[in-house]
């Protein structure tokens, strides 16, 4: 059975409301992201931080998976597939993938700000004063600009071991996880699937692009890999 390693940005859950939270202007629901997502704007306004993620969180409990994140569920009865995703809801999961790594942390996660492993699932709202069994403040369970990214060695090591991979929804201009494609192995199929596409296939050997949304290219993506690779 081949492996198939997908990476999704936001444009794989827009389908289902979920906000990309920046604007043409870099602001995240009127904040700069420095405000709310970095150990800065951590330190000097936790309140604000909190409540942020709180209104993300509260979002994410009103919304469902859209058929980009069913159809990949579906594509595991033919493939081995694997999910790298930068985002930090649940939709895929619930759309039924079962194998999904996340990159920038999970929004229905917290953890201690004294050990970053000592993390849970949380789904309500996250207030200052909750703490962790040692007495410190819970955090969101995210990554934050300017923090490493825990779970990249991983990351690199499944890519590394695609037989196709697949990139959905993403502008390919946030690092590290740009750089995984990078490490797909020589030869190896690159589908790139979004309707503004921000790279070419001039750039990527084995590189096709669907110019679509994720709802619509998975299903296109479907037919060529039962057709192809079956």
């Amino acid at each position: 059975m081949k492996t198939i390693v997908v990476l999704t940005g936001a444009g794989m859950s827009a389908e289902s409301g979920v906000k990309t939270f920046r604007d043409a202007g870099g602001l995240w629901e009127g904040h700069d992201v420095m405000e709310v997502a970095s150990p800065q704007g951590w330190h000097e306004n936790q309140k604000l931080v909190l409540e942020f993620y709180n209104q993300r969180r509260r979002q994410l409990l009103q919304v469902k998976p859209n058929k980009g994140h069913t159809g990949l569920a579906d594509l595991e009865k033919h493939f081995n597939i694997r999910v790298v995703t930068q985002n930090v809801d649940d939709l895929h999961e619930r759309g039924g993938s079962s194998k999904v790594m996340h990159l920038h942390g999970e929004l229905f996660k917290v953890r201690s700000t004294y050990d970053e492993k000592d993390s849970f699932e949380w789904k309500k709202d996250l207030i200052l004063g909750d703490l962790c069994k040692k007495g410190y403040q819970l955090r969101p369970d995210i990554v934050w600009f300017g923090e490493q990214v825990p779970m990249l060695s991983k990351a690199i090591e499944v890519v590394q071991k695609a037989d196709i991979f697949v990139v959905i929804g993403t502008s390919m201009q946030v690092y590290p996880a740009a750089s995984l494609i990078h490490y797909v192995p020589s030869g190896k199929p690159i589908y790139f699937i979004d309707p503004r596409p921000t790279i070419s296939e001039a750039a990527f050997p084995n590189l096709t692009i669907i110019a679509d949304t994720a709802t619509e290219g998975v299903k296109s993506l479907h037919d060529i890999l039962i057709s192809n690779f079956q």
